[in-house]
């Protein structure tokens, strides 16, 4: 019986490599399509259902892949630069190392979505919801993130200096040692976000909400805090605010 079992393991994986050598990037577009190192420059892929999809290092620079279902997709590597994503569903997909430089992914769901290390410059994430995401190291310099759902993100060492987060939900996030100089979180909501260490040299909290929020260590010259809530914040010196402490941490 083992025997036979090993058989038909070994028979299934060979049947999985035949298909994988079998996948070429003429193949259309469809669930579980797999498409390596593709030339697909420019391609027309609006709403089209990719869920699932093997995309890693293709070329989708200029793609249009608006309102498509990239859930659980592997983008990996991909140069999506200038794509137009908006609305499109990439929840729990990854794209690690991927280039996003400049990209519209406006409205996008990213929840769960693993984005280490991706170049992100520039990037459109107006009301994208990117909760739970991994953004380790990203690189999100002036990206623009006007009430982005970023509940839970992890966002260590992630760049984001001059980015727009203007009224962006940050709660429970994790920011230590980010770099947000000049970033703009203007009424965003940060409570119990994690901001060890963090850069927030002429950051602008104007009106934000840092209830419970952790500062240890953060680097805060010139920052703007005016109408900011620092109820029990832990403070860069780890001292903990009082209670009605707007502004400053008393």
């Amino acid at each position: 019986m083992a025997v036979c079992r090993l058989i038909r393991i070994m028979v299934a994986l060979a049947s999985l490599g035949t298909a994988q050598a079998q996948a070429a990037c003429s193949d259309p577009p469809s669930k579980g399509v797999v498409w390596l190192d593709c030339e697909l420059q420019g391609r027309d892929l609006h709403k089209v259902d990719l869920r699932g999809a093997v995309l890693t290092r293709s070329n989708l620079k200029g793609a249009d892949l608006s309102g498509a279902k990239l859930t659980r997709a592997d983008l990996s590597f991909v140069d999506l630069g200038g794509a137009r994503l908006q609305r499109a569903r990439l929840n729990r997909a990854i794209l690690v190392r991927a280039n996003l430089a400049d990209a519209d992914l406006s409205g996008a769901i990213l929840d769960g979505a693993k984005l280490g290390r991706a170049g992100m410059r520039g990037v459109k994430l107006e009301g994208a919801r990117l909760k739970e995401a991994s953004l380790y190291q990203a690189d999100l310099t002036g990206a623009g993130l006007r009430g982005a759902q970023l509940q839970g993100a992890q966002l260590e060492q992630a760049q984001l200096d001059e980015a727009d987060l203007t009224g962006a939900d940050l709660r429970g996030a994790v920011l230590k040692q980010a770099s947000l100089q000049d970033a703009v979180l203007e009424g965003a909501d940060l409570r119990g976000a994690n901001l060890e260490g963090a850069d927030l040299e002429f950051a602008v909290f104007s009106g934000a909400d840092l209830r419970d929020a952790y500062l240890v260590g953060a680097q805060i010259s010139d920052a703007v805090w005016d109408g900011a809530r620092l109820d029990k914040a832990l403070w860069v010196d780890r001292h903990r605010c009082n209670p009605g402490s707007v502004g400053v941490c008393k």
